[in-house]
């Protein structure tokens, strides 16, 4: 292998690592274009403004790992690693798209939704919303599922009745997060301890001391939102919206078939692609037996009955189901879904991972943590710190596994030394890693719910408030000394030996 001079490489010995103003460079870099994008975009800043910044800083933490003796072919290396971890996400971003669209034609959806507003009272709608994403993600231990099936309807369901989206996504997430962050099922509440090195459920009890009272927070505040809603206004919209959908497609429970299937394969820890996928092709099924009429509408004008039908099931997959009933708020509700709406998130996630690749591989960022925890001086000032770094990696390497691992692995020694036990560390890491991921617009996370729910993240970021108040809560547990246990003797030798 050469060097971009063309000489022998010998990097190994002329490498040299990274100082804290290199490693501010690129993050100064990528936060300052950010800031352009949204100023100059808006909301349109994750369609290819934030996708072009982040390249540029991926492009910049490229230069200093150049000077600083790394070749071309070993940052090319590495930025194809960081796609390579990637593609189980876009596999499942692609795989949902197909999901939402045959939902939608299959008159799933449209059944969530009617369903949802026969029974829910609208001063009660983004609490109720919490607290049913909550319960299910509890039960399967996904967030992505529960917004990509109950989330998608609840969003539908404020449509009809009037009530703001934002707000609602808000819910959805918090709720979804909630459960996420607490179920013995998720892969991140079981990733936390094993990076951390302590058990699972003295783990998820050590977390209810700052999950409970941040949920409790969220649902006062929900609760309050809800009751400045007119109902009487929302309930003019909710018969109308309620008509419309009971024309456009057959309402009936066993449309509710796919939702059931996926919940009960996603509760049996069944891999999601296939899950997704057996979830659509039940859809599928639906669509041709019960609503057909819609799919031949889909189709639009065909000599063939069987080519017709043919053609509106692969429309919905691919491109998505798309509704023209007159009513502009229930054709933009039901105009969705399909393989090619998640193309622009994933361009979104590859531009990120990409950077982040970037900047562990060059040394950069590893060398920013390192001068955050010069800083530590007491207890709480390493959880802050702790919380902190799980945020940045969130934001940098726009992975919240990676944001889980990175601090768990960086800080636990330090933690071991300051006789602290080490469900103090996978709580901290799990109170900002976990559950601030869906807050960032280039994190897969934030990707996810974005292109999901149909609400940018900005947008919803601020009515997230679980998420925002459950770090408050474990920074403010830090420096009080609050629900902060030490070590015993067993406990640090054995940290100390793994």
């Amino acid at each position: 292998m050469e060097s971009p001079q063309g000489t022998p490489d010998n990097t190994a010995e002329n490498q040299m690592p990274p100082t804290v103003v290199q490693a501010l460079v690129p993050v100064g870099v990528l936060i300052s274009l950010l800031s352009f994008s949204v100023y100059l975009f808006g909301e349109d800043s994750s369609y290819g403004p934030n996708q072009i910044a982040l390249c540029v800083g991926a492009a910049v933490a490229s230069l200093l790992g150049w000077k600083n003796g790394q070749t071309w072919a070993e940052l090319e290396s590495s930025m194809i690693a960081g796609i390579g971890v990637a593609l189980k996400p876009v596999m499942i971003l692609f795989c949902v798209g197909l999901l939402i669209g045959s939902w939608i034609l299959s008159g799933t959806v449209p059944t969530m939704i009617y369903y949802s507003l026969l029974i829910l009272d609208p001063a009660l709608f983004y609490s109720a919303s919490c607290i049913i994403c909550a319960l299910i993600s509890l039960s399967i231990g996904s967030s992505w599922t529960v917004a990509g099936t109950v989330g998608i309807a609840l969003i539908g369901a404020a449509g009809g009745l009037g009530v703001s989206s934002e707000v609602t996504a808000g819910a959805i997430i918090s709720g979804a997060y909630f459960g996420d962050k607490l179920s013995p099922l998720s892969e991140t509440t079981n990733l936390a301890p094993a990076v951390a090195g302590t058990d699972l459920f003295s783990h998820i009890g050590h977390m209810l001391w700052t999950t409970i009272p941040s949920i409790a927070f969220a649902l006062i505040i929900f609760t309050v939102m809800g009751l400045n809603i007119d109902s009487e206004t929302a309930g003019g919209e909710l018969e109308l919206t309620m008509r419309l959908i009971s024309d456009s497609f057959t309402i009936h429970p066993i449309m509710l078939l796919p939702v059931l299937t996926l919940l009960v394969m996603a509760n049996k820890k069944f891999p999601p692609v296939p899950t997704i996928l057996a979830g659509a092709v039940l859809a599928v099924l639906l669509a041709l037996i019960f609503q057909g009429a819609t799919v031949l509408a889909l189709a639009g004008d065909t000599q063939n009955v069987f080519l017709a039908y043919f053609r509106g099931v692969w429309l919905a997959l691919f491109d998505g189901f798309s509704l023209d009933s007159g009513n502009a708020t229930l054709d933009d509700l039901m105009t969705r879904g399909g393989m090619s709406s998640m193309l622009n998130t994933v361009w979104l996630i590859l531009c990120a991972m990409v950077f982040g690749a970037v900047m562990e591989h060059t040394g950069l960022l590893k060398c920013l943590v390192n001068y955050a925890l010069s800083f530590v001086n007491s207890t709480g000032s390493l959880i802050a710190t702790t919380l902190l770094t799980c945020i940045g990696a969130n934001l940098i390497t726009s992975d919240q596994y990676i944001s889980v691992v990175l601090p768990g692995r960086m800080y636990k020694l330090e933690f071991q030394n300051r006789n602290l036990d080490m469900k103090n560390l996978s709580r901290t890491l799990e109170d900002a890693g976990t559950i601030t991921s869906p807050l960032i617009p280039w994190n897969t996370c934030g990707a996810y719910m974005a292109g999901t729910l149909g609400v940018a993240t900005l947008t919803y970021l601020p009515y997230c408030f679980f998420n925002l108040i459950n770090p408050v809560i474990a920074t403010i547990y830090g420096f009080l000394n609050f629900k902060i246990v030490p070590a015993n003797r067993q406990e640090t030798e054995a940290v100390a030996t793994s």
